[in-house]
């Protein structure tokens, strides 16, 4: 298909491409201009596109579950730090509800420049193809490729077909996956550009890689036969290339953020040299108890200087060149660096591995009890070329570890595996086992938790005679079928509260990272908790609509927000006016940020609508986490960390020293328990009431009025929601 090349205006395209696999048909569509104005982009107009493409019943492998892959208007303007983001949305194969994860990367960024807002992929091709859509040429085209099973050839074949016919390889970006999310339901999407900056061992220049690593939308993407999508574009150019109201003022904007990042990144989190590793310092306190060790038993463990980002920044990662994942951003936290590969059919190759991230760091070290740094990149590497998920992979691993140290498991079933915490070589074996879908147990694995636990449950009740099922659930760390990112909660009501009810994707930090703010004391009363889980989400969520990344706002604190008055400083409102600011410049309004975030509440309840019309009554259910995420779920666990368990149940009994000490452990683990799923439940009611949704999560009809969403919903959806109102 050939199209006309476009101006942006005010940072939008205007226009989606549609790419029918079916019947290979391409159109390019008007962006309604309803449309644009009220989800803004990103995240918010994917869930539209997907909500008006989809039925209650539709799943993951339907046909007409689109792909699809959406920029935001702020997105791709490098005078700003941090405008690489774009979102992937898709049904998820692992929860069955909307699937969003977001992306770094050239992807978004030339995607718009080629000429489109949104890319929206229907239908399933009969052979493996790829989608190119070409900014120099204004034409897009669906073409067969041969099959590739593994990420990192498919990005030397693109580079030698692009190069080969003159491109530059700084005008190539793309998205592709590999054969592991043929065999999972957690694949992962690679987003794919080329770093000229960086050393590699001939010169300079490697291709890097960032990941729409959540929800499993790699796995729609393979079961779409799409090997890989290519973007071909440069960057607009003219006195106001990116359309904005007031470009000057837009400028000014980024060259205030970039000031802050430059003072103050190096003497606060050093994200310029860690990258979000760093993270693991922090999470791995004594006081917080919050890295989760051998599948969340534990929340600190002395061996974690191995795996924090001071050990990857003075040992392994690569500072030479540039550490942006768009040019612009100062901050510099996209790190990696060379491992000799140890296992796999690559052993002894040396390979660049992007990361990790702090997810990963964590994933594969602290929680399957391997304090390697190596083993966490090569881990890393392997699930970017296989095109898996980092942290389904490593949750799910943890999962069988404590299976097996529980008796549940065996090594015949498992394969003959030795998956035991701190089993550097069966764990590898694993994950190259999981990408091929080799053995019974591995492939139910690659179903996701829910089947997996199971499995397990059916598996040992055959052999004993006992239903295993309620104890296997207190630990088998998922909600809504999404396996768990790496917070310990036991100390953080807030990002408990998070992961099961303001997460609507699952069990992930994106929506609601409050953890960190909540150690701090952000959040000292309860009705501050409940707020924080209203207010940082507009935040968090209105970023990916916008196509911002988070992380120059969350993890550069700007000192000018400590002397702002009435507001919570833990948000970063200085910073916060420096968005307001690039918004209303781009966009051409007169908005405060508080304004702009507040938007976010349209497609935070579009997407609890089309939970609703997944879960119906039994909506509220899914909003819930399992025990090890609240508590000790034995008294082993509870003995670890007596003396604060201790303080405690002492503080929620009103009891003497001399008083508590009369109670048995086991006594003392239920109370605690049950007072902390007691104040989690409060938490989500309280949640629930803010949002305006019932007591069974539906969002009243009022609020959707007031919203103005009502008349975007489709009709079954309009009906489901009626249905529910008592």
């Amino acid at each position: 298909m050939k199209y006309d090349p476009r101006d942006l205006q005010h940072g939008y395209t205007n226009r989606i491409l549609t790419i029918d696999l079916g019947d290979e048909s391409i159109e390019a569509t008007e962006l309604e201009p309803r449309v644009r104005d009220y989800f803004l982009g990103g995240r918010g107009l994917g869930l539209y596109l997907l909500h008006q493409a989809t039925k209650a019943t539709t799943k993951a492998t339907d046909p007409e579950n689109p792909l699809i892959l959406a920029n935001g208007p702020l997105g791709g303007i490098p005078q700003f730090p941090g405008t690489a983001k774009a979102m992937a949305v898709s049904l998820s194969p692992l929860t069955g509800v909307p699937g969003v994860s977001n992306f770094g990367g050239y992807f978004g960024a030339f995607l718009k420049y080629a000429g489109f807002d949104a890319l929206q992929v229907t239908g399933k091709s009969d052979r493996e193809v790829l989608i190119v859509i070409n900014g120099f040429t204004h034409e897009v085209t669906i073409e067969e490729v041969p099959q590739l099973d593994e990420a990192f050839d498919v990005e030397r074949m693109i580079d030698e077909r692009y190069t080969g016919a003159g491109y530059d390889r700084r005008s190539i970006a793309f998205m592709s996956t590999g054969m592991g999310a043929d065999h999972t339901t957690f694949g992962c999407i690679n987003s794919h550009y080329f770093d000229v900056t960086k050393p590699n061992p001939s010169g300079k220049g490697i291709y890097r890689t960032k990941q729409a690593g959540r929800t499993g939308i790699g796995s729609v993407m393979s079961d779409k036969g799409i090997l890989a999508i290519v973007a071909l574009a440069t960057y607009p150019q003219g006195d106001n290339p990116y359309g904005a109201e007031d470009w000057e003022r837009a400028k000014e904007a980024g060259k205030r953020l970039h000031k802050v990042v430059k003072e103050v990144d190096p003497t606060q989190l050093r994200m310029s040299r860690k990258g979000s590793a760093g993270l693991i310092t922090f999470m791995n306190k004594d006081e917080y108890q919050s890295l989760p060790v051998n599948n969340f038993q534990g929340g600190s463990d002395p061996r974690a200087p191995q795996i924090c980002g001071k050990y990857y920044e003075e040992h392994l990662f690569e500072h030479r060149g540039m550490d942006g994942c768009f040019p612009g951003c100062n901050l510099q936290c996209t790190k990696g660096g060379w491992v000799t590969l140890v296992s796999g059919s690559h052993v002894g190759d040396r390979v660049w591995v992007d990361g990790p991230e702090y997810e990963t760091a964590a994933g594969f070290g602290s929680n399957l009890g391997i304090w390697s740094a190596e083993f966490i990149l090569e881990a890393n590497w392997h699930c970017d070329n296989y095109g898996i998920d980092t942290i389904s992979t490593a949750t799910i691993m943890a999962f069988l570890m404590e299976c097996r140290q529980r008796g549940y498991l065996t090594p015949e079933d498992l394969d003959g595996l030795d998956l035991v915490w701190g089993n550097e070589a069966a764990s590898f074996e694993f994950i190259h086992r999981l990408a091929r879908g080799t053995g019974e147990l591995v492939q139910v694995a690659g179903k996701g938790m829910l089947p997996l636990a199971e499995y397990v449950a059916q598996l040992y009740q055959k052999k004993s005679g006992t239903d295993p099922r309620p104890e296997l659930n207190l630990f088998a760390m998922q909600t809504k079928g999404l396996p768990f990112s790496f917070y310990r909660t036991h100390r953080s009501l807030s990002m408990q509260g998070s992961y099961a009810a303001a997460s609507d994707i699952g069990a992930h930090h994106a929506a609601a990272w409050l953890i960190k703010s909540d150690l701090l004391g952000a959040f000292p009363t309860f009705e501050d908790k409940a707020w924080a889980l209203i207010s940082y989400p507009r935040v968090r969520l209105g970023n990916d609509n916008l196509g911002l990344c988070k992380l120059p706002w969350v993890d550069v604190f700007n000192p000018e927000s400590a002397n702002k008055p009435d507001t919570d400083v833990h948000i970063n409102p200085a910073s916060q006016e420096i968005y307001a600011d690039f918004f209303n410049a781009m966009l051409g309004t007169d908005m405060t940020w508080q304004e702009i975030f507040l938007q976010t509440d349209r497609d935070i309840n579009l997407q609890r609508i089309m939970n609703v019309m997944r879960y119906g009554r039994d909506t509220s259910g899914f909003d819930w986490i399992p025990d090890r995420a609240i508590g000790p779920t034995d008294d082993a666990l509870y003995e670890s960390e007596a003396p604060y368990n201790d303080g405690e149940v002492a503080r929620i009994l009103n009891l003497t020293t001399e008083e508590l000490a009369l109670l048995s452990t086991t006594r003392k683990r239920k109370e605690l328990m049950a007072f902390r799923k007691q104040e989690l439940r409060k938490l989500i009611e309280v949640y629930y009431a803010e949002r305006g949704w019932n007591a069974a999560g539906v969002p009243f009809l009022d609020t959707l009025h007031e919203l103005g969403l009502w008349d975007f919903l489709t009709i079954q959806a309009q009906g489901s929601i009626m249905a529910l109102q008592e």
